[in-house]
This record gives C-alpha cells, structure tokens and sequence, in this order.
C-alpha cells in the first residue's frame, strides 16, 4: 500500500469515545517512521461499523455530543438531526437509510426505541451514499454505531398542555435493552393520550356566522373539535443475533398498536326559508353533536439477514404491516323535504318543526397490506490503478394491497399491486492520492446506477442515474449527480373510493369570502406515468478550525411531466386550470369543490440548500497542575496540558490515570525510529497531533512521546495508579485500604471538610479505581457498564473547570424557482408570485435549526423553524383580494439535568435520573393571514390555524 494511502488513513482514527476505551482496539493498527522523510506511516482499519465511502459526512457525533442532545431514545435523536439528515432533492423520499453498525435493517422500528447511552457513534452521510445500499439518491443515510456490550432498563414518563389549558397529553414508556457481543434483545410498551379541545374553547367564530338567522342558532363551537380526544398503545419486540464465526447476523422485529379517536363535527342543523324571504338556521339536538369515531389496529413484522459470502456482502430485509381501519362517522339529516315545506309556508320556521326521521350513520373500513423485501449484494471484485470497483447489486419484491369500504361512496374499492425490481450500482475510481495514482487531481471516483421496476398495475418504469465525486483537498469535497427516473401514482391516488362529504369550509379566493360546500374526494384512475430529471450539485468544506465545522451547499434542478398531484388550493389560477372541479351558484357562491387527484403537464423547481453542523467545546483547555478528579487542587501531571493528552479522558476534558498508563505503554520504550501506535486514539487526541493540513505531525508526536515518557512528569502519576490500584482493590469493600506513603495531594483528595479521611470518599475512589481497566465501572448484574456513568479518577477537590459541549445544525433553503405548467399550451403556475398550489402558499426562504450546550449535566437545546412571507393572488374581479401571509419564526426550548450530576449524590435513585422541561413554540406564534383590507379571513383564525400554540410539558426518565 503506497505510503501516501497510510498517511492520509489518519483522520479514520479519529472514532473512539472517551467514556468507552475498551473499544477502541477493535482491530490493530501499526505506526512507523519513515528514516528518510521522517513521515509517520499508520496502518488502521476504520471503526468497525462505519461506511467506507469516498463520500465525506455531512455530520458525526460521539457519545459525549449526543449526551448533549438530551434525547431519550434514537427516535427522538433522528428528529433533532433533522436539519442535517432531511434530504435536500426536494422529492419526498421519506426518512433517512437507516444502518445500523453499518448494515442495513428490515425496519427503524428494530431500534428506534434504544436509549442514546447505547450509541457509540453516529454518521450522517449524504445522498449519494444511499445509491451503495440499493436506493435512489434521494435520502440521505444515518449509521448508528451501537456500543458492544450495554444493558439498560429505562422508564419515561410525560406530562403536556397548551399553557392556555383545554387539554392535557400524557406518555408513559418502558424500555428494556440488552447487547452483547452475541445479539441484541428489546422490548419497549408506549402509552399516549390526548384530550378533547374544541373550537368554543378557543372562542372560534364560526364560518355560518355570515349565514342571515344564525343569531337564533346555539352555537355550535362547543360541537367542534380542533384537537380529537384520542389514546393509544403500542407493543415492540426486536431480537438480533450475531454468529461470530461465520460472519451472520439476523434481526427479527415485531409489533403491535392500537389507536382510537374521537372528533367532533359540529351540529345537525340545516337554513329553512320562509315564502316571504326570511331566514333562520335550526339545529336538531342540539345536545348530541355529530361524532367521527376511528379506531384501528396494526401488526408489524420486519427483519434483516447479512453475511459475508467471500469478497462480497449480502444483506436481505423483510418489512411487512397489517392495518385495520374502523370509522364511525354520525350522518346528517335529511332536511331537503323539510327545506322545501318550510319554502312553501308549511309550517312556522321558528315555531315547532315537523318529526324528522332517523339519520344514522356511516361507516368507513380500511385494510392495508404491505410487505417490502430487498436483498443488496456489495462488493469490490476489481482492483483498479486508483483503487477498488466498488459494485452493489439489488433486487425486491414489494407488494401491498388496499381494501376499502364506505357506506357514503358509489362502490368498494380493493387496490392490489406487486413490484419487482432490480438495480446495479458501480462506483469507479478515477484518481487518488491515497493509491497514488493522478495524485494532482485529488480523489475522484464516478458512480453510476441503472435499475427497473415492473408494477403489476402499471408495467415498466426505468431509472438511472450518474455522478462524480470529487475531493481535491482533504477537507473540500464537490459532487454532482444526474438523476432520470419515473414514478408511478400511489394506490390511493389512483383507486381511492369516490365520497362526498358535505358542509366542508373552503375559502374562496375569487369572492373573499368563506362558504360551507360540498366535497368531492377519492382516487383517479386516468393518472399516468410520471417521468423526473433532476441535477444535483453539491460542495462539502470542513473548516480548518478548532471546532468540527462543516459547510455543505446543494443546488438541485428537478423537473417532472405528467405530475400525479391533489387537487391545489382554490384559487383564481387553479379554478381556470381545471374549471371543470369547480361548481358554482347563478350568483357566483362557491356551491361544490371536486378534490379528486390531477394531473400537471410540468413542473419545474430550483433551489440553493445551505446546511451548516458544527460541534465542540467553549473556552480555551487550561494549563492543569492538578489531579484528574474533579476537584482544582493537587499537583498533577505536566502532560495533562501536552498535545498528547489534553482533552482525551473525562467528558470535563481531563484524562485519568488509566488512561494515562495505556498511553505510556503505547508511547515509551519504543526501538530508536519506531513511532508510537496511534490506533483506536481519540479523536480530540489524534487532532492535537495534526499539523494545519490535518496529517499527523512528527514534531508534535515527538513533542508529546516526551512529556509522557518524562522521568519526572507522567510517569510518576501512572506509578502513584498503578500503586492506588493495588492497594484499593485488594482491600476488602467498606474498609478503608493502606494509605501510608501515598502523597499528600492524594490524600487531600481524600479527606472530608474537617481534614479527617472520608469513608465515603474513599468508597468512592475505590469503585473508580477498580473498575475494568482503571475505567468507570460496570454496575452491578449487568454485562455492560451504565452507560450514563461518568469515566472518573480519584475523588475530591482536584478538577479543574470542566467546559461546556455545544452544537449547531442549521439548514436554510432557497427557492429560485417554482413553476406548474397546467397543460401543454395552458397556464403556468409561478408558485413564488402568488400563484401557490397550497393553503399557504410557498415561501422562498425557510430554515430549520437545532443547537445546544451542555454542562456538568444541565443542558439546554434549541430548535427553530422559519417559514418567509408569501401571497395568494385573487382575481382582480370586484369582490376579490389578494391574501398576504406573514412570515413566521417559531422557537422550541428544551432544558434538562441529570438531578444525580446536579443536586447528588450520583447514586440510589437520582442515578442517571433526568428531568426535562419543554417549551414549544416559546413566543406563542402563528401564520397571519390578511386580506387586501387587512381583515382576517374567518378561515384564517389565527387560533383556527394552530389552536395549541405555546405547549408546555416536563418529563422524568430513569435509566437502571
């Protein structure tokens, strides 16, 4: 292997976690000096369960920065890495590729519900890495490397509000963990529930309120909900095993939810005419309003197998799901012959009113089947002169069927479609510095990727897709990648079952006025084919700072014909495109409003996506003269500021003591010429012995073999451990050991505040001492250590200040350009001139943010939303407005504390117990929506809009 391919290995390195030392020598590594050059040449696998790619990361994370996220699950760490995992194609993709120890899985729902303390590291990678695992690139991929041997119990609990009261939402969750080297086992039991609020509650005034009479009616807010009264519970069960010998690993997944929820649709009422022209609107029962009640039920079944078959790596999936879907939904009465009496003067319409028959109600039922499986075989069967073919072959067969009924629509409806696909996807070396091979050019590899799909319901659809990957510096890389492919519409698109539901507000654009209509929905079985082509240009700069800062840019074109989409939001614009969906009164009153799906001769998008991650630690690490616990006095070891060792250890920035004796024995006594071995190091270590241009430099290496190997430094302290340890660990537990002969400043670490030997703090100084490998100790009955527990020395006064942890993931998103061409020769749409297809329309700037900082176990995280202004363009007609929509900045605040780090002592009860208090939407923000007077549509209600508004909640998670 060419020397430069050794050196330039060095930043793989940089992936062992402080708190789990033990794993930092999965595989060895050598490291030698070059007698000519005086290079360092290391030879180091990467970690095991990382992505070999050329493709740099857009993100990765260690233990300590994900402890700062507060989270307590990998769900709710996928949630807040959102800003740096969404994909930036802007074709809806879904979730992320989900790996795990590099291996792809059935379902997220394996290991969604695992505690953050059981990961080691995680990696977001962008979306051309997807295509090495047989997927398109329009998702981005997240690995989680998971630690090797953990055990936890965890239990959750949540209390939640609007701070404007109307209804409370409650969690409870059990999560029970165990891995080991042979397999993983998980069980987790979850319980939501979330009370009823109506619009009476948010003093909504109603849309009938414009109807003449309506003063005589009851109100019928109280009979409308915005938030449904609803409960669920859910059931996982996931199992993994490892077969060491053969390389085999299986996972199998299962699971069960049921859900049910009940909404209020307001008052059977109905607007009686008299001959003489006078209107009054009546209610029938006013105490009964009209409910929608669903309840449904979901079996879940998913699992995965992977083995290496020689050179190649085969990894099958299975992901299945049962659903049963019951709607309840209370029928309006049929008032037309009672409307059509009161018009010819039958009866008094404020007097008594004539018997009205039995309305009933309807019934809606859904089942869904879907199974997915996709077998992936990867390899690298070539070796190229820049380095190795990189080949992943797929195939699949997903199939998935809808059977639907309701008693409101013109016939049943049962969908049924089975797919079969298969793919290749090759990656070729061009040139590398690393193999060298066209070293001037930098590291440059293609990729191309062709596969087909055969729908049973729709034939042949083709895709392929083609990109470079160029990096020419270490910490720059540029890509771009070409995508054509076709899709074809969903199953519900096409085969939903027609129904008509009445009374449905919609704001009509073209009068500026909001009517009660009547709804047409369901599928359309003319939608063809949609074809996309789409470029993406991307550009990934890792700052050369002291923080890990990276700058991603991505420019994507997409442009699709014979578009499949639901009906757009009623405007001017929308009514000419497909006049024949709209139905109006003789007056020009919105009367019925067909939804059905349509279809757009072209669409035509192009944005700028900036994404920004960042992660260190505030303030500059300080000299140390003391101790590595977690007191500020005592005098410690000068390598504790060296280049070697500042920052390596505790989570505080300090290394303990056997730490310190692994690294003398990595760097001392070595033959003349040999340089230490760097394998399995920290990365905040490995980063002191990098020169600006991030290789390792041998004058910091010589630099830090000094200060650790110094007669009269470093060593001593590994002697004074080495010393402790024997005498603490042979000492039988709750005596306290031989301390003649240590030195002072230990011993003042010892003492309580009266100068007298503390038991408890030697009890303490003993677990520390004793644990495996001087390291923090497993606790007791379990396989694996707490993960929670802080990596500690001796006790006392000696640390100190520990800095704080912070991180920053921010992704801002420009639309350059956003344009619907209806028909060939029709209208074109320009979403970003006031033509908008949605209820909002479409905003030329947005941001989503998520940064925190973290603190001897208090931290504080942050997450912010911004959506810009637009506008809806009316008719011009009299009666017509347009309608402005403010920007919105919305900020979420999530502080929480381990009470056992904060208030102590860190045992018992208050051991890894974490309280948590949220604020959603801090400033209690909404969208405004005003017409071209500035009056607020009825529609547009800001409490109408979002009813919740600032959510408060406070949760307690204790992990055993």
């Amino acid at each position: 292997m060419p020397r430069n391919t050794l050196i330039s290995m060095l930043p793989l390195l940089a992936i062992a976690s402080a708190s789990m030392p033990a794993m930092a020598q999965d595989t060895d590594g050598t490291a030698s000096v070059d007698p000519e050059t005086g290079e360092i040449v290391v030879v180091a696998p990467r970690l095991r369960g990382q992505v070999d790619t050329d493709v740099p990361p857009l993100l990765e994370l260690d233990e300590e920065d994900i402890e700062a996220y507060g989270v307590g699950s990998i769900e709710e760490l996928v949630e807040a890495l959102e800003p740096a995992s969404g994909s930036s194609r802007g074709r809806g993709g879904g979730r992320p590729v989900f790996l795990v120890n590099g291996i792809r899985i059935g379902s997220f729902r394996e290991f969604r519900s695992y505690p953050p303390e059981a990961i080691r590291k995680v990696e977001v990678l962008p979306e051309e890495v997807a295509q090495r695992f047989g997927f398109p690139p329009d998702r981005r991929v997240i690995n989680f490397i998971l630690k090797p041997d953990f055990q936890s119990r965890e239990i959750e609990a949540e209390l939640e509000a609007p701070d404007r009261g109307g209804y409370v939402q409650t969690e409870q969750e059990f999560t029970w963990l165990r891995i080991s080297p042979d397999g993983r086992l998980n069980v987790n039991l979850e319980h939501n529930d979330s009370g009823l609020l109506t619009e009476a509650e948010r003093d909504i005034v109603q849309t009938a309120a414009s109807i003449p009479g309506v003063a005589t009616d009851p109100d019928p807010a109280a009979a409308r909900s915005l938030v449904a009264d609803s409960r669920s519970f859910e059931a996982t069960a996931n199992w993994a095993a490892a077969l060491v010998e053969s390389g085999t690993s299986l996972t199998l997944s299962t699971g069960y939810e049921h859900s049910d929820s009940l909404s209020l649709s307001g008052l059977d009422s109905a607007l009686l005419v008299a001959p003489d022209g006078t209107s009054v609107l009546r209610t029938f029962d006013a105490d009964n309003p009209l409910t929608r009640e669903t309840n449904s039920d979901t079996i879940t079944l998913a699992g995965s197998y992977a083995r290496a078959l020689g050179d190649w790596q085969l990894t099958a999936t299975l992901d299945s799901s049962v659903s049963d879907s019951r709607t309840r939904i209370d029928r309006a009465a049929d008032t037309s012959a009672l409307e059509a009496a009161a018009l010819a003067g039958a009866f008094d319409i404020t007097g008594d009113l004539p018997p009205l028959g039995e309305a009933g109600f309807d019934t809606a039922r859904t089942r869904n089947y879907a199974g997915a499986t996709k077998a992936t075989l990867r390899g690298r069967p070539v070796l190229l002169p820049a380095g190795e073919l990189g080949v992943t072959l797929d195939a699949g067969y997903d199939w998935s069927r809808i059977e639907s009924s309701d008693t409101r629509s013109l016939s049943d409806a049962q969908l049924t479609r089975g797919t079969v696909s298969g793919g290749v996807n090759v990656n070729v070396p061009i040139a590398s510095r690393r193999e060298g091979f066209l070293e001037d050019v930098g590291e440059l590899s293609a990729n191309f990727q062709a596969r087909a799909d055969h729908l049973s319901d729709f034939g042949m659809l083709f895709d392929w897709s083609a990109g470079l990957n160029w990096q020419p510096l270490d910490r720059l890389s540029f890509s771009a990648t070409y995508v054509n492919s076709e899709a074809a519409p969903s199953l519900s698109q096409l085969g939903d079952p027609q129904t008509v539901t009445l009374n449905v507000p919609v704001f009509d654009l073209a009068r500026g006025e909001t009517s009660l209509v009547t709804v047409t929905d369901g599928g359309n079985p003319l939608l063809p084919a949609e074809s996309q082509s789409d470029w993406k240009l991307s550009a990934n700069w890792e700052l050369p700072t002291k923080a890990d800062l990276r700058l991603n840019v991505d420019y994507i074109d997409n442009t699709s014909r014979n578009v499949a989409s639901s009906f757009p939001s009623l405007t001017p614009a929308s009514e000419a495109a497909f006049p024949g969906r709209v139905t109006r009164a003789a007056d020009g009153t919105l009367v019925a409003l067909d939804t059905r799906p349509v279809t757009f001769a072209e669409t035509r998008a192009r944005r700028l996506v900036f994404g920004l991650t960042m992660r260190g630690q505030i303030g500059a690490e300080e000299e140390r003269g003391g101790g590595s616990g977690r007191g500020g006095g005592g005098g410690g070891s000068p390598a504790a500021a060296s280049p070697a060792t500042g920052g390596t250890g505790e989570r505080g920035g300090g290394m303990d003591d056997g730490r310190f004796v692994r690294l003398q024995e990595r760097f001392c006594g070595l033959p003349e010429g040999q340089a230490p071995n760097l394998d399995g190091l920290p990365d905040r270590f490995l980063q002191r012995l990098r020169a600006e241009d991030g290789t390792v430099d041998p004058a910091r290496v010589a630099e830090a073999q000094e200060r650790i190997c110094s007669a009269d430094g470093p060593p001593a302290r590994g002697a004074e451990f080495a010393q402790l340890r024997e005498r603490f660990c042979a000492a039988p537990e709750g005596t306290i050991p031989d301390l003649a002969g240590l030195p002072e400043r230990l011993l003042e670490r010892l003492r309580g505040e009266d100068g007298e030997i503390d038991p408890v703090r030697v009890a303490q100084a003993r677990e520390r001492i004793c644990g495996e490998d001087g390291e923090t100790p497993r606790a007791s009955g379990e396989g694996g250590g707490n993960a929670s527990a802080p990596a500690i020395g001796l006790p006392g006064r000696g640390d100190g200040p520990r800095r704080p942890r912070y991180f920053l993931n921010l992704s801002h998103s420009v639309e350059l350009e956003n344009t619907i061409l209806v028909a060939e020769g029709g209208p074109v749409l320009d979403q970003l001139d006031g033509d908008a297809t949605s209820t909002f329309g479409l905003p030329r700037h947005s941001t989503t943010l998520e940064g925190g900082l973290f603190l001897d176990g208090i931290g504080v995280r942050a997450s912010a939303n911004y959506l810009g202004s637009t506008r809806l363009s009316g008719s011009g007609l009299p009666g017509s407005s347009d309608l402005f929509i403010d920007d919105l900045a919305t900020l979420d605040l999530r502080l929480f504390m381990n009470l056992g780090e904060v208030i102590g002592p860190d045992e018992g009860l208050l051991k890894d117990l974490r309280l948590s208090l949220r604020t959603d939407n801090v400033f209690d923000g909404r969208r405004a929506v005003r017409d071209g007077n500035g009056e607020v549509p009825l529609r547009f209600q800001p409490l109408l809009i979002d009813p919740v508004g600032r959510f408060l909640g406070v949760e307690l998670r204790k992990l055993f």
